[in-house]
Formats: C-alpha cells, structure tokens, sequence
C-alpha cells in the first residue's frame, strides 16, 4: 500500500519523556511519506502515546479515541505506550482502536501499516516486558523552545505503588556520545533550552552497553554537556533524591548552561509511610538536599511530587507530610492523589484510605503550592533574569520562563518567540505570573 501523502496525527499523554518518544516516532512516519497534521484535523492515521501513571490517564485513552473518530470515522487508531504496555487486551476492546503496540513494538509503529483499513478488534503486538531490555534514543524538536532529551529508560526501584517497571522494564541508558549526538542535533533545529528526561535519570549509566554497570554516572552526563555549544540551557527533569549526590548539586551551581532548577520526589513526608512505598530515603536525606541546594544556590527554584492518600497514611502522617512540606524552601509541588493499580503491592495493602479524604487532603497540598509558589516568586522580584520567551499566544500575551523557572508574561510579540530578554522582575500580576520592567 503506497502510503505517500497519507496524514498523521498525535496526541501524547503523560510525562516529558513520552513527548520525545512520539516526536521520534513521529519522525519516523515522516520518512515514509507521511504528512504530520494537528491532532484537532482529520487524518488517515492517528496514534495516542499513553501513561498509566493514574487512573485517570487510562481514561483519557478513552477520550482521545473518539475525539480522533469523531473527525475520520474511517481513521486507522493506533495506541501505544506504558498503558499499552500493561493492558494490551483491555485497550483492545475499545472501539475503534485497530493496533496496540507494546513497549518495544512502538518504535516499529510503520512496519505494522501496510494495510490501514479498520479492524473489528484492535490488533495487539506487545512483548513481554522482560524483553524492553534495549534502548531507543529519542527527542523532541520542532514543536517548541524547549526540546526534551531521552537519556534514561526503565526503573530497577520497586516503590510498592508504582507501574512503570512492568510498562518499561529494566534501566538501561543511552551512551554518552549519542546523548552529546542528539543535543547537537536539537541545537541544529534550533531550540534554545533542552530538558533532561528519562524514567530515573539519576541512574543514568547503568546497562549503557547492554550490561548492568556503569559505564559513566549522571555526572559525568552532565559535565560532558555543559560542554556542548550553542545551547542556552540545559534542564534537569526529575531526579531521585538518594541520587542527586552533592557533587551534581556543586557542578550545577558553577556550570555554564545547567539552569538552577531541580525536581525532586519526595512523596511522603512520614518515614513510616515511605518505607511502605519502598523508597530508598529517608525524609532526612532529603531536607539534607534541600539544604545544600539552598546554600550553594539560594535562588533555585525546587519542585516536589507528593502522594496523598497511600495505604494506610493516616491523618498524622498526612500533618507530618503538611508541615514538613510547609517548613521546607522549596518552590512548587506536584500533588498526586493516589489510585490503586494492578499488580502492585500497594494494591494489596489494607487500610484503605477514604477517597473523599484523598481528594480533600491533594487540595490542601495544592493550596500550599500555590503558597510557596508565590512566595518564591516574591524572592525574586527587584532580581535580574533571563526570560526565554515561548510560542504560546494567550489572551494578548506571551509567556516564558527565566532560568530559575519563574512563569513570565509579557505583551504579544512574535518576534520575541524562541528569544531570551534580560528583565527585571517587578510584580506579581492577579493570575499569579512575574510581570517585568
């Protein structure tokens, strides 16, 4: 079948490391002729990379489907992804789904389209996930300022909530002169910033060469580069606290193009609960790192994730959380409500935690985000910065972010899309966002 001319559409869920996985997917239909159109037009294929990491995100899945069949009823719907990876079968019996590809068969999407008529059942090819034992570079260019760079891929953790070891399989990284190959490929396009990505990129390192060692750490990453020209940023994505060594913090704080941002999960403020979840810290560890941080950095900007609702966490251990999150210097948090998934020992645990109670305690933890949030942004007004301003057009403004990642907005001119200003942070503006002088 000649599919030459033949359009594509995309849409991805979930996290950083997903957009550069569909943007080198989405490569790949463009050198077999495919024309890339927006997931809002009709198209002859549409493919939705999936998360799992919440309930919800299966939902969405749902969604996606039939918004796409909705503008093609005749489109050929491809899901693939970390849900694909985990219930192959259940997306399957979805209507109008026609191929599931599992975690290493995403990558091969094409071969699997030499006929886009409809299928009355989805057809499924995914592995078992002992065999996600290779690595695929991926990355994003093209679409925006800020590109996201594939180091990492899988998870050897075991947090007893977690899916992502059973949707990715084992860590395994790319090898240092790809990753330098790539930025300098997305420097070519002409992005100004690139995010690190990756499942747990502070692992970076392990099965680099096929094998189980280290062949280079996260330092050794990073230094290497902070050495590449003609990029203006680099952005570290999440980072396991018990692997951002201070070394890494005390490269970060003298490096050329390494901004100072850090995100790093904590998701229980209690001991007890975090030893529950498996995690390889304790809350201690990690109120070391913060402090260190702030000591060489005082302006970083600091970002957590944290679980509310996790079996068993009690009304005690919620406040110990609260207070602990309260008490700390850190910018903003990523609250996420937990939600039961198959096949984790969490799953089994009892002491299940009323789901009203859940909701009611993530909305008080995104009410001290918004506090801390806030107060960050207050430290920094009267401060000079560097805005890297984006493509985004909103109610007569633009936005962009400066290297500690305060959100800027300033009037609309496209000429200053993909551009860095030298500014002064001058106020606070009703929507939360710096305004600048």
């Amino acid at each position: 079948m000649n599919l030459n001319g033949k359009k594509v559409a995309f849409h991805t869920l979930g996290c950083k490391l997903n957009f550069s996985e569909t943007s080198t997917i989405a490569r790949d239909f463009k050198d077999k002729g495919f024309e890339q159109v927006a997931f809002t037009e009709p198209a002859d294929v549409y493919v939705i990379n999936t998360c799992s990491v919440t309930h919800n995100a299966d939902k969405e899945c749902k969604q996606w489907v039939k918004q796409a069949l909705r503008l093609n009823p005749d489109a050929f719907t491809a899901i693939v992804g970390c849900y694909a990876q985990l219930k192959p079968n259940e997306i399957a019996q979805i209507d109008g789904v026609d191929l599931v590809l599992g975690a290493t068969e995403k990558f091969k999407i094409t071969d699997y389209l030499n006929d886009l008529t409809k299928n009355d059942l989805g057809e499924v090819h995914s592995c078992e996930i002992d065999e996600a034992d290779f690595y695929v570079s991926s990355y994003s260019i093209g679409d925006r300022t800020r590109a996201f760079l594939k180091v990492q891929d899988g998870c050897d953790y075991k947090c007893t909530y977690c899916t992502i070891p059973l949707a990715r399989g084992i860590s395994r990284s790319d090898t240092l002169n790809n990753v330098i190959s790539n930025a300098q490929k997305i420097v070519n396009e002409g992005a100004k910033e690139i995010v690190l990505t990756g499942v747990n990129i502070g692992d970076y390192g392990k099965g680099e060469f096929g094998n189980k060692r280290h062949e280079h750490t996260f330092l050794e990453l990073i230094q290497a580069l902070d050495k590449v020209e003609g990029i203006d940023r680099f952005r570290i994505s999440s980072i396991e606290p018990n692997l951002l060594k201070n070394e890494t913090i005390e490269f970060v704080a003298q490096a050329k193009r390494f901004v100072p941002h850090f995100h790093i999960p904590l998701q229980s403020g209690s001991n007890k609960i975090l030893g529950q979840m498996k995690r390889r810290y304790r809350k201690e560890l990690y109120t070391e790192r913060i402090t260190k941080i702030k000591e060489l950095i005082p302006d970083c900007c600091i970002g957590v994730d944290v679980i509310t609702g996790f079996p068993g966490e009690t009304e005690e251990d919620f406040l110990e959380t609260y207070n602990f999150l309260n008490d700390l210097p850190i910018s903003y948090l990523h609250v996420f409500t937990y939600s039961e998934r198959d096949n984790t020992e969490a799953a089994e645990m009892g002491e299940v935690v009323d789901y009203g109670l859940r909701k009611k305690r993530s909305k008080m933890l995104r009410v001290l985000s918004v506090k801390k949030r806030r107060a960050f942004y207050e430290s920094q007004l009267g401060k000079n910065k560097e805005v890297l301003f984006e493509g985004n057009f909103k109610e007569g403004f633009i936005t962009g972010f400066t290297e500690n990642y305060v959100k800027v907005k300033a009037p609309w001119n496209p000429e200053l899309v993909n551009t860095k200003s030298a500014i002064s942070l001058s106020e606070i503006g009703e929507d939360g966002l710096v305004r600048f002088t």
